[in-house]
């Protein structure tokens, strides 16, 4: 979906990227994580056509970024929708017309507008609000809108530039879990650019840490934490065992797969709980998460109380639900539940 190939930018004498190698894969939510400086807004606006790059080779869904002119970098961009870390949503606007705002751009029909408006508000939980204006919202209220928006165009890439720096956790949380369920229903490729490691370990398949202007350490973030690289050291400034024993003490639960994503953006935020989905496997019905141990309990409670039926997993959280043995205890406690 994206590779690049010796990707060199500078601005003046600041050299940003040094030759930056990197592969991201169709449907991935990959994180870009790294230092202040370290050249993931860069890299990130590289990736849309805004940043023009010196040297090497970009290639975005099949498309070389260098060779496009204006009116293909325009179409080309179609397929890459943006959010922001302050939304960039416009005050005078009301939610319904933010949202249909680049529809109208590109002159589409009202009765198209305003079924995809309508459409996507629904998806991002908020189809009450739409004729509120922006002002009226809380910080995670502003960033839905701001995702529906930055999906009107049907995208086959979403780039997120630090989306929920701005929000407090509970928010953060429910923002990643909505993000991760526009991923699984509808195949969009996410790039995350964060320097949260609430929000690589809660939202990212994959992660590249960023150092001076090259990829320092790569690949699926459970990899990348229990192997703990030099670089993933120096850009959490904490113990390696520290995260270790913080991961370990997740509580791991099955849920059955009717319970949708928005449930659980819900129950995050009720609970003031940070949630991560582990995945679910195409050979047993439902899906993992995973809970901070201390607040087990609570979770345990609002399910039971809203008929969710669920059982928690045995062993450690090692950052794939179905690794040593998880898939047969999966399946003997979805039978229960059967």
């Amino acid at each position: 979906m994206i590779t690049a190939n010796g990707i060199v930018k500078s601005f003046g004498a600041a050299h940003v990227l040094r030759g930056l190698d990197l592969a991201i894969g169709k449907g991935s939510i990959y994180g870009l994580a790294g230092r202040s400086g370290a050249g993931k807004s860069t890299l990130l606006r590289c990736i849309n056509g805004l940043e023009g790059y010196d040297r090497g080779s970009l290639i975005v869904d099949g498309t070389d970024v260098k060779t496009l002119g204006r009116r293909e970098m325009m179409a080309f961009r179609k397929n890459i929708g943006m959010i922001f870390q302050q939304f960039s949503l416009l005050e005078r606007l009301n939610v319904y017309d933010n949202v249909a705002l680049p529809l109208r751009c590109w002159k589409y029909g009202a009765r198209t507008i305003d079924a995809r408006v309508r459409d996507l508000l629904e998806i991002v939980g908020i189809p009450e609000k739409i004729k509120q204006r922006p002002r009226e919202f809380s910080g995670g209220q502003k960033q839905r809108v701001a995702i529906a928006r930055a999906l009107t165009m049907d995208p086959h890439i979403l780039l997120c530039d630090e989306a929920t720096s701005a929000l407090d956790p509970k928010t953060s949380q429910a923002i990643m879990n909505l993000l991760k369920e526009i991923n699984s229903s509808m195949g969009i490729t996410i790039v995350v650019v964060t320097h949260q490691m609430s929000v690589i370990r809660g939202l990212c398949k994959e992660i590249a840490i960023l150092e001076n202007g090259r990829i320092a350490a790569s690949g699926p973030v459970g990899d990348v934490f229990r192997e703990q690289p030099r670089a993933l050291k120096n850009l959490m400034g904490e113990d390696s065992a520290r995260v270790s024993r913080t991961l370990e003490r997740a509580a791991t639960m099955l849920l059955p797969d009717t319970v949708t994503g928005l449930f659980i953006s819900r129950m995050a935020e009720e609970l003031g709980v940070e949630v991560t989905i582990k995945g679910s496997n195409p050979h047993v019905p439902g899906f993992v998460v995973a809970v901070p141990g201390e607040v087990r309990r609570d979770v345990e409670g609002y399910l039971s109380a809203r008929g969710v039926r669920w059982r928690s997993l045995a062993g450690k959280d090692r950052g794939s639900s179905y690794e040593d043995g998880y898939k047969e205890r999966i399946r003997a406690v979805n039978a229960d539940m059967l």
